[in-house]
């Protein structure tokens, strides 16, 4: 198990190898096709585009058939990748994601792009802080968080081969490289990218560096803090979970609400199998308008303030 951090000053936009592995994974399998909602420049399928005009549908501004049509072009054999602003996507369609996905078990891949708060400015219309909880209650979608450009590229390459409905959460906020000790990728597998046995910090996507940043700094007070990588919300590694509940206390960070996502999938393994204190960090609801930036560190979703909660929890040992 690595001791990483994410103090690498170099960042990058996930969408990018997104793409990148999308049209890679396209060359080799005909069947891969992309449908959109006026969401070819925002999910950086420009060069799909290009190369395959016939392969990739734009129905405009009309998530709902958006997910119809999806549906059908799985039912006709084909693997499609739905993109688009993970609010809408998720919650203009929500239904048909229940009916003609998830009920369905269709062989749907959807690509929620901007995810969390990186819409910052635009409000709370454009924030998609709900889309674990939704989706994670249906129990038949796939949901996955990569953390970085490797493991959304390894994400994509997973998920394409998979059967059955999956999501996937790609935020258009740059996040450092980070180091991965056996590089590979499971859906349903966590990693552990630092040991630690005081407590854990569990996290995914944007706030998994975040979270490095946090155990680097607590390590210089003597406090030795695990950090998890929880990717794959559905199927979740309990095993995992269970492991790092051994720490005596476990801080759960997610770029979400505090309800219904990462930290309540967290509390209810250990609820059930073995309970332990915790500290579930998100958002609390609606939020204000403003940068991603600026909410991030409103509701402590910083390296502070995720040391700061694992630092309690070590302390109550």
């Amino acid at each position: 198990m690595s001791a990483a951090t994410s103090t690498m000053t170099k960042r990058f936009d996930c969408r990018d190898a997104f793409a990148t592995t999308l049209e890679s994974l396209a060359e080799r399998d005909e069947r891969i096709v992309v449908v959109v909602n006026d969401s070819v420049g925002s999910s950086k399928v420009g060069g799909f585009a290009k190369r395959w005009p016939h392969r990739l549908i734009n129905v405009g501004i009309a998530e709902q058939n958006m997910i119809g049509v999806a549906a059908g072009l799985a039912n006709g054999g084909k693997i499609p990748f739905v993109c688009g602003a993970a609010c809408f996507l998720t919650g203009r369609a929500l239904e048909q994601i229940k009916a003609d996905l998830a009920y369905s078990r269709a062989n749907v891949k959807l690509c929620g792009m901007a995810s969390g708060v990186a819409y910052g400015e635009l409000g709370p219309t454009h924030h998609s802080i709900e889309d674990y909880g939704w989706l994670r209650v249906m129990g038949q979608i796939g949901i996955v968080v990569p953390s970085d450009p490797w493991e959304t590229s390894e994400a994509v390459k997973a998920v394409a081969a998979s059967e059955g409905p999956v999501f996937v959460r790609v935020s258009r906020m740059a996040v450092p490289a980070l180091e991965h000790g056996d590089h590979s990728f499971t859906i349903g597998k966590a990693e552990v990218m630092r040991d630690g046995k005081d407590v854990a910090i569990i996290a995914n996507g944007v706030m998994v560096h975040r979270a490095l940043d946090a155990a680097a700094a607590l390590a210089k007070e003597g406090i030795e803090a695990r950090v998890i990588s929880m990717a794959s919300l559905a199927p979740l590694d309990e095993t995992t979970i269970l492991e790092a509940a051994a720490t005596g206390g476990i801080v759960t960070v997610e770029e979400h609400s505090v309800r219904g996502g990462l930290g309540g999938a967290v509390a209810e393994v250990l609820a059930a199998k073995m309970p332990c204190r915790m500290r579930l960090l998100g958002f609390p609801g609606f939020l204000p308008t403003g940068s991603a930036e600026f909410l991030m560190e409103h509701y402590g979703l910083t390296a502070e303030g995720i040391a700061a909660a694992a630092r309690e929890l070590a302390a109550a040992r």
